[in-house]
């Protein structure tokens, strides 16, 4: 029986690590990338303490090397998600009363698997499943999962630590429930870390989960399956189902229990669960918690004082690392005349240099975009630019998806601020740049917090102060994640919280204490000490 107040060990960014030649890191994810490209896998879903096999599967493939076959995962009917969703319920009880430094030594012990023994695994499952360089798998599948683990460790503690104040005679505490019910986290392909943190996070707050990743992450998802149960997470605590999106959200939406949604998807899909939900709360016990983050029409803009190398070089890494498939990658920006033939030289000379392939070759700085129905729809858009009369192809505008979904690094240039490649979300290596005149400067910012539905994250270039905060003024609503003289990716853990408002989400802030609280439910006790016993107040005397 616990008798203390327990210290968790102290929350710090994992240190990421290089890869660069001769570095043991690298030899061994390398090695590992190959053992598991030459193995087949068969990946189950997880109900309670069964693997779940219904023969009906679908295969696994690299984007790189559409025709090579990593295994299969089998796919849910409706009796698997009733059955998901009442092991969930089964677990609850059990799971919630759990001493919350007991949930807190699970994922910690997750956090250390990862840092170590999985971190090659983990990474290399990242690299095949999903196609991203062998840098990209680390700042995502080790590191930031790491930190998703043990700052949200630290944060839970900082959320049950906050206590009313008590008063004279009376004991006020708080208890920090986890909801009545069941979560349901669905998640992307785009990053490992996300996946596990949307169904890890409100199970560490003492929830269960039903979790559907993505088809496209399948692979990676059986890692983070592994790396959970191996630290101890009991099981019924997160039911894993893969298949028919439609069918697993209409059986998980229509059942009573359901008690909140942790999303990362597109916006037009968040927007109809939101719906759907909506439409289903005279079913509920209780108002579920709607959590999401959706798209974004990430933006650069300069200011004519800005640093023209600094501007191109955030271009190339914003918008073309991970093949532009990151909410927050720069698909939009804008970019004074006086400046930009700089801004072109340098932008030309970057991309020119990027060599895409394999992400088992460590020099390919472009790998494949996820799957087919992505490479058909941003090519489309290259394909549109390159004969419209109010764009140009710049740079790339080439593709090939014969071996492996490749599409070059594209620079588009248009004399329409508001052309569509200014406002649709690619989710794809295309940045599309509008040049306007210097004096225009104030009345682009305008334009850049009009032109898009989203407001996910952007980024300002200027070395005049003044400029500075007229643009951090204006654009005060344009993004949930705001950089000044920065590329506007590469969000943090516990130091840039990830978020924005607008058709980007519900900016609950992933990486802080805000997020977590969405999935506890506060109850206040007062405890009198001395019980009055006698009606009448002090003013009723004569």
């Amino acid at each position: 029986m616990a008798n203390a107040f327990f210290n968790v060990p102290k929350a710090v960014n994992e240190p990421v690590k290089s890869y660069a030649p001769n570095t043991p890191e690298r030899k061994q994810v390398l090695d590992t990338y190959k053992k598991m490209y030459n193995e087949t896998i068969d990946v189950p879903m997880y109900i309670g303490s069964e693997e779940v096999r219904t023969g009906h599967t679908a295969t696994m493939s690299p984007p790189h090397d559409h025709k090579h076959i990593l295994g299969t995962y089998h796919k849910a009917e409706k009796q698997h998600v009733d059955l998901a969703i009442s092991t969930a319920l089964e677990a609850k009880e059990k799971w919630a009363s759990t001493s919350w430094e007991h949930r807190a030594a699970i994922f910690l012990k997750a956090a250390e698997l990862l840092s170590g023994p999985y971190r090659a695994k983990m990474n290399a499952a990242t690299m095949l499943a999903q196609s991203k360089n062998v840098f990209q798998a680390e700042i995502d599948a080790a590191c930031e999962l790491i930190d998703f683990l043990t700052f949200n460790v630290q944060f839970m503690t900082e959320i049950y630590q906050n206590q009313p104040i008590s008063d004279k005679g009376i004991w006020n505490r708080m208890e920090y429930r986890p909801l009545e019910g069941f979560i349901y986290a669905v998640t992307p392909f785009n990053f490992t870390a996300i996946a596990a943190n949307l169904c890890a996070a409100p199970v560490m707050l003492g929830n269960v989960c039903v979790w559907k990743p993505s088809d496209s992450q399948v692979y990676s998802a059986q890692v983070i399956v592994e790396l959970f149960k191996e630290a101890g997470l009991p099981d019924g605590v997160i039911n894993v189902v893969y298949g028919d999106p439609v069918m697993i959200t209409n059986t998980i939406l229509e059942h009573k229990e359901f008690s909140g949604l942790h999303f990362t998807g597109s916006t037009n899909i968040f927007k109809s669960l939101w719906a759907q939900i909506g439409q289903n709360i005279n079913k509920y016990k209780s108002y579920p918690r709607i959590v999401g983050e959706t798209g974004g029409k990430d933006f650069i803009w300069a200011h004519p004082s800005a640093n023209p190398i600094a501007v191109a070089t955030a271009m190339s890494r914003g918008a073309f690392e991970y093949q532009g498939q990151k909410c927050s990658a720069a698909s939009r920006s804008y970019v004074p005349k006086s400046i930009w033939n700089d801004v072109k030289k340098r932008l030309t000379k970057d991309v020119n240099s990027m060599k895409m392939g394999s992400p088992e070759d460590p020099s390919n700085f472009i790998n494949a975009v996820i799957h087919e129905g992505s490479f058909d729809k941003i090519t489309k858009y290259i394909d549109k630019a390159k004969s419209d009369s109010d764009s140009e192809v710049i740079l790339g505008g080439n593709y090939d998806k014969s071996k492996g979904y490749f599409i070059e690094p594209t620079v588009i240039v248009t004399t329409n601020p508001n052309y569509t490649t200014m406002e649709t979300e690619l989710f794809g290596p295309v940045l599309t740049i509008y040049v306007y005149e210097d004096a225009d400067w104030k009345s682009t910012l305008k334009m850049v917090d009009e032109t898009s539905e989203y407001a996910l994250t952007g980024a300002i270039y200027s070395q005049d102060r003044y400029a500075i905060e007229y643009a951090s003024k204006v654009l005060e609503n344009a993004a949930g994640n705001f950089y000044i003289n920065d590329k506007p990716t590469g969000a943090v853990v516990g130091q840039q919280p990830f978020g924005g408002g607008r058709g980007s989400g519900t900016n609950d802030k992933a990486g802080s204490i805000w997020n977590l609280l969405r999935w506890v439910s506060p109850r206040t006790i007062k405890e009198a000490l001395v019980l009055p016993i006698d009606y009448r107040y002090p003013f009723l005397g004569h």
